[in-house]
């Protein structure tokens, strides 16, 4: 498992004081304001940063971190990711899980039988997320994360038991 989870990527500077604008990739994005610390990752290393300042406007998360303090300083965190401890995250409730630990994860069919293996998780504007299994063939396969089809989800095992309904191969 991931110790350490993505919640964002700083988009572009915002505003001449230092100030970046980020898209969140945390399904709570209040959480920003909660966060207190986090990681900025770039290609020249990680920096540990503050946060000391949060706003929102539209879709995105516009952030004052420590030791940024001008436009030409922001520029350099563009596309950096933001990252905090698995400790700093909110708990999750059943059937939740992090994307990171269900990214490349077995998949196996209910008679056992090895299916493929979990590639990409899809947000929905509907009520449940979409996963994307590449199947053993090469092929890929779209399964909805409802009750009927995901079965079990074993994350220290790096498990998943899928049924698939009829139909459900051919979309």
């Amino acid at each position: 498992m991931e110790e350490m989870l993505r919640i964002g990527v700083v988009t572009s500077p915002h505003g001449v004081r230092g100030e970046v604008k980020v898209y969140p990739t945390t399904d709570d994005p209040d959480r920003f304001k909660q966060i207190g610390s986090l990681v900025a990752e770039t290609p020249r290393g990680s920096f540990p940063m503050d946060v000391e300042n949060v706003k929102y406007f539209k879709n995105m998360v516009i952030l004052k971190l420590s030791g940024i303090h001008t436009m030409d300083e922001a520029e350099q965190y563009r596309n950096a990711d933001l990252l905090i401890r698995r400790s700093q995250s909110a708990p999750l409730r059943e059937n939740e899980y992090f994307i990171g630990d269900l990214l490349d994860m077995d998949v196996y069919l209910s008679d056992g039988t090895r299916f493929g293996t979990l590639t990409d998780v899809l947000k929905t504007s509907g009520a449940n997320d979409v996963y994307e299994i590449t199947k053993e063939d090469g092929g890929t396969v779209l399964i909805p994360m409802i009750p009927d089809v995901v079965k079990a989800v074993d994350v220290s095992a790096r498990r998943m038991t899928v049924e698939l309904l009829p139909g459900l191969e051919d979309l």
